[in-house]
């Protein structure tokens, strides 16, 4: 009886286990990377489903959130870009009208105490709000984006699935997005694969870079996320005039000409850079901080190589993260 009882409980712990992976793959449920601190998000207020994730990632990428029916959240983040609007300084909306910023990356949205350039939105289930309103992005009311969504024929049931009713509101619209988003992890880059000691190494230079790295950017940009998540000027000042940053959200003196300081993962791909997109290349930003911190050829070369040890392939090929 006893060996029967250990047999039994030995099933059942395997079928929980497998329960668990099973749920995990087709579930799609959020997973933290261990390396990571814990995330900002309240992922228990709302989990990631299976019908959740693909109803968010068929909204990111639904066109009739804008006024024309012709720009979506996936218009301006390509995946193969980190989710940037690569090659553009500013982001383009419909009628192509540009905005004010460069588009940022959308990748560890879960670790996110703000939110825009200036800090502007404070929850990931807001965000949304203003790209979609904004007049020279989506240029839409939300109010208008409900009406279209329920007068689809796949939209009703598809809130169902995620959400176990048809009806279709800001907060499930907000939600749903918020649930593709937060799913939008890059933790899986050559750097990641030497921290956990996987068998990889750096390679001399590379080695050399992060010294470099952690002597003269690792207070702005911490890792593992390599962003602090704060608010800092970037040395440029001359559009000051037209755009303030930090300032118009907290009319603190003090704040003017700051922004929030992005994370470097996937710095390779992110290209144009700073919040005006005005740097083509990673090497015009390298030589902006050379200037700055006095710093040799050497050490620019060395910073560039294990700047690529940032570049995560497996996220911006991912398939479920992809227009499908």
């Amino acid at each position: 009886m006893l060996k029967a009882n250990k047999l039994f409980l030995g099933i059942v712990i395997v079928f929980f286990i497998l329960a668990i992976l099973s749920w995990n793959i087709e579930g799609g449920l959020f997973v933290s990377p261990p390396h990571f601190p814990k995330p900002t998000y309240s992922i228990e207020g709302n989990p990631p489903t299976s019908a959740g994730f693909k109803l968010g990632r068929k909204l990111f990428y639904e066109s009739r959130l804008s006024a024309d029916n012709t720009i979506s959240c996936g218009s301006c983040h390509n995946q193969f870009a980190a989710f940037t609007h690569h090659g553009h300084d500013l982001s383009h909306g419909i009628y192509d009208r540009l905005g004010k910023r460069n588009a940022p990356p959308i990748m560890n949205l879960a670790w996110n105490k703000y939110f825009m350039w200036d800090g502007g939105v404070l929850d990931l289930d807001l965000q949304p709000i203003i790209p979609i309103t904004d007049s020279n992005e989506m240029n839409e009311s939300l109010s208008c984006v409900l009406d279209k969504l329920k007068a689809d024929k796949e939209y009703p049931q598809l809130f169902k699935e995620a959400f176990g009713s048809t009806e279709i509101n800001t907060e499930k619209l907000m939600k749903a997005l918020s649930q593709f988003m937060v799913m939008l992890v890059s933790a899986n880059a050559k750097y990641d694969s030497v921290k956990r000691q996987s068998g990889v190494v750096f390679t001399a230079e590379e080695k050399a870079g992060e010294v470099i790295f952690i002597q003269t950017c690792s207070s702005c940009h911490v890792p593992p996320l390599f962003t602090s998540d704060k608010f800092a000027t970037n040395g440029i000042l001359s559009q000051q005039e037209v755009d303030n940053g930090r300032f118009d959200i907290t009319l603190d003196e003090n704040d003017k000409g700051k922004f929030r300081i992005p994370s470097l993962r996937n710095v390779m791909l992110t290209a144009p850079y700073m919040h005006d997109g005005r740097f083509r290349e990673i090497d015009d930003v390298l030589l902006h901080y050379k200037k700055k911190y006095n710093m040799s050829d050497s050490s620019i070369h060395y910073l560039k190589s294990f700047l690529h040890s940032l570049t995560d392939q497996d996220f911006i090929n991912d398939v479920r993260f992809s227009e499908q």
